[in-house]
């Protein structure tokens, strides 16, 4: 394991790498959709979140988007047919 790897992201950084405002990524910690660490001091009033590669794998993975199938339409009916019910 590289020692990059192993860093821990803050809130700015996976913010930057996503694209979305700070305030985005803490919904999603504070949501549970994406997993973090609480960094500050016991009793701080503020936290400071720092989120593990590992687990930005796993949000990417919830979070892909799987194409639509779509369903396949109805079968014309033979007009030669006749159905009785």
């Amino acid at each position: 394991m590289t020692p990059d790897a192993s860093r821990k992201l803050t809130v700015p950084e996976v913010a930057r790498r996503y694209r979305v405002a700070p305030e985005t990524v803490l919904a999603w910690v504070k949501s549970g959709q994406l997993a973090a660490i609480n960094v500050a001091r016991p009793g701080s009033r503020r936290p400071r979140f720092r989120v593990d590669q590992t687990d930005l794998v796993a949000f990417d993975a919830r979070r892909a988007v799987v194409p639509i199938v779509k369903p396949t339409g109805r079968r014309r009916q033979d007009p030669s047919i006749i159905e009785f019910f």
